[in-house]
């Protein structure tokens, strides 16, 4: 589904990192289609281009249902100066390609970032292929394309195939069928959704302080108030192994008084809290609860 793209003086271009052909490619293309997405080779690269008004937009994964947390997005926002407009959840399908010489018979070693190749560790697994860690997807495409060794493969999108003119020996190599990486989409300035128009998310960063339970009180609010908190992630900040800051993803605006309360009684626990953003939920977080729900969602493969 695409996103709506605001009028603006910046050029109608989305950053994102990797290689053209990665799947943050794919996301950009299909959440903005009127805009030209333009690869970066880092996280922070890709952000600093819409800080300096080089695109409009940055597209950073930051979760995937099945490896977990993909980009530090903790680490970047609060210095990128940016703020979170959207979301965007991107089905993944994971192709096995190689030189036109190439088979399964011939390859021996598969090359990809480490994301890709553990999300599909059982089916390399049973192949008795090797992996080996690269910085990026098409990244490792275009490598394989380069060296032209038939005992090398990569794994990647279809698009960065059709790119770097590689064969798919086998498609969809993803070991879950519901592999999905989640998008959020930063801008210069806040754009925050309007309140009572469907449901929103809200993204914010704390500091607990620095006393006892402090993070069980500070998340009392939310219980009581019935917020439905979707992420709580803790990271250590500046070399210390104290877990005191936390990233969180809410349902609801912070207008909402059920919000304000929970706010309000994490700030009495708090030393810093930071919101990043106020946005539309994407559909695809009801649809995927209704197929949980009915029980449609199949975790795994068959072998």
């Amino acid at each position: 589904m695409s996103h709506r793209t605001e009028s603006s003086d910046t050029p109608a271009k989305i950053s994102y990192q990797g290689e053209p052909g990665a799947n943050s490619h794919l996301a950009a293309r299909e959440a903005y289609p009127d805009l030209e997405p333009v690869a970066y080779p880092t996280f922070e690269d890709a952000l600093s281009a819409v800080k300096s008004g080089e695109t409009r937009y940055a597209m950073i994964p930051i979760e995937n249902s099945v490896a977990g947390r993909v980009a530090d997005i903790h680490y970047l926002l609060p210095d990128a100066g940016l703020y979170i407009v959207a979301e965007h959840f991107l089905r993944v399908r994971h192709q096995l390609m190689a030189t036109e010489d190439a088979s399964l018979e011939t390859i021996k070693r598969v090359m990809s970032h480490t994301q890709a190749l553990g999300q599909c560790r059982t089916t390399l697994r049973r192949l008795g292929l090797k992996p080996v860690p690269e910085a990026d997807t098409a990244g490792s495409a275009r490598l394989v394309a380069e060296r032209n060794d038939p005992t090398t493969a990569a794994i990647a999108s279809r698009l960065a195939a059709e790119i770097y003119g590689l064969k798919i020996l086998k498609s969809d190599m993803e070991d879950e069928t519901h592999n999905t990486t989640r998008f959020v989409i930063l801008a210069k300035d806040p754009d925050d959704a309007e309140p009572g128009n469907g449901l929103v998310m809200t993204t914010f960063l704390f500091r607990v302080r620095n006393v006892p339970a402090a993070l069980y009180k500070a998340l009392g609010g939310f219980a009581t108030n019935s917020v439905n908190m979707t992420k709580l992630e803790s990271y250590q900040e500046e070399g210390t192994f104290n877990a005191t800051m936390f990233f969180a993803d809410i349902e609801g605006h912070p207008v909402d008084r059920s919000v304000q309360l929970a706010l309000e009684e994490l700030s009495f626990f708090s030393t810093q809290i930071t919101i990043f953003g106020t946005y539309p939920a994407s559909p695809f977080r009801k649809e995927a609860a209704e197929l949980a729900a009915s029980g449609q969602i199949p975790l795994k493969r068959s072998s």
